[in-house]
């Protein structure tokens, strides 16, 4: 398992006082309040911040770091990540997962393997597990209980029941 997710990205500045906003990746927003610190990665260099100020525009946050004072500071700063420690997340409710630990999944239905999780989507109700099988076919599976039997992220596999239409 990953030892950091990536819960946002800096995708431009904002104004002259060095600004940045983010595109954030996580429903859980209270992670960038006033006081918080955050660290962002960029070509595998990570630098802690502590946040100034937070306001929200458009479902993107725009951060004052301290000692980022200007546009210039501001503007080395685009394309980096916002990480955070796996350690420091809160623990999930059960049959609930990281999408960074179900990418990658091999996908079983019994002992036939169906193919691999290379995406999620949220469709409102549940998500969406996308599986490509190696012939390259995609497979769309609800997460929902009469379909996913088992996650073992120990194992890296999923074992599902596929419902009549699925295949």
């Amino acid at each position: 398992m990953q030892e950091f997710f990536e819960i946002g990205q800096v995708v431009n500045t904002v104004g002259l006082k060095g600004e940045i906003k983010i595109n954030p990746f996580t429903d859980e927003l209270d992670q960038f309040d006033k006081g918080k610190k955050i660290t962002l990665e960029k070509s595998k260099n990570r630098t802690e911040y502590e946040i100034e100020n937070v306001r929200y525009h458009k479902n993107q946050v725009v951060l004052k770091l301290k000692t980022v004072d200007n546009i210039d500071d501001a503007e080395k700063l685009r394309n980096s990540y916002v990480i955070v420690d796996r350690e420091s997340k809160k623990p999930l409710e059960p049959d609930t997962y990281y999408l960074v630990d179900l990418i990658g999944l091999a996908v079983y239905e019994e002992d036939r393997l169906l193919g691999e999780i290379i995406d999620v989507f949220p469709t409102g109700s549940n998500d969406v597990y996308v599986v490509r099988s190696e012939e390259g076919k995609q497979i769309l599976l609800p997460a929902i209980k009469e379909v996913i039997k088992e996650v073992n992220l120990d194992e890296k596999k999923m074992i599902v029941k596929l419902m009549e239409g699925l295949e």
